[in-house]
């Protein structure tokens, strides 16, 4: 139970927050230019890995924006900072720094360097199903670093998680409900054209 509470307190149990006034409030205190962002948390180089995985896990669209340009990697790494305890960030950076001696074996190479193709196939081979075998964590159960594949699927839902709960996303593509006081019973196609409520709470919990 030790390490499943250590991993649920940094959020990589499930990957996922509750989308708490507080926590809307800090993603939408996240306005800079990922550009131009420097982490407050993450180091440059696992700000720019966590950008770019941000990047193919929701990429841009022709009808959507792209989880950059909602400023979901700076909300990720400012949630680090405001909610995971201090004693768990630790495992946090080790977990970065794992993904990172993948991404580039040889140390002396830029993270620049990492290809899109690099990042894909790392997620391909992490992403794992739910009936299989997370190996890494069979070989130590008692281990409170997350593993490749536990780490990476929480940054995906994480991101996720993000995505949907911005103002944006939530206001102008969900199905929005201001004031959500009323239970509605019916067929989600008659109701909202198919979409999901931006303000229910299992997308998020």
């Amino acid at each position: 139970m030790k390490r499943r509470d250590a991993l649920k307190n940094l959020g990589l149990a499930t990957g996922l927050f509750v989308a708490t006034p507080t926590i809307v409030s800090l993603l939408q205190s996240c306005t800079s230019d990922v550009k131009t962002w420097i982490p407050d948390f993450l180091s440059e180089e696992q700000g720019k890995v966590l950008t770019r995985f941000v990047d193919i896990i929701l990429p841009k669209t022709e009808n959507l924006p792209s989880a950059l340009e909602l400023n979901v990697p700076q909300f990720i790494d400012k949630y680090i900072v405001e909610v995971v305890e201090d004693e768990d960030k630790a495992h946090i950076k080790t977990a970065f720094n794992n993904i990172i001696s993948v991404l580039k074996p040889n140390a002396e190479e830029t993270i620049d360097s990492v290809t899109d193709e690099n990042y894909k196939a790392l997620l391909d081979k992490h992403m794992l199903l739910k009936d299989e075998i997370d190996e890494e964590r069979e070989a130590d159960l008692e281990s409170l670093i997350p593993t490749k594949s536990e780490f990476l699927n929480s940054i995906k839902m994480m991101t996720i998680s993000a995505y949907v709960t911005t103002e944006q996303i939530g206001e102008k593509v969900l199905k929005y409900d201001p004031v959500p006081s009323q239970y509605y019973c019916g067929d989600l196609q008659e109701l909202t054209e198919g979409k999901a409520w931006s303000l229910d709470n299992s997308l998020v919990i």
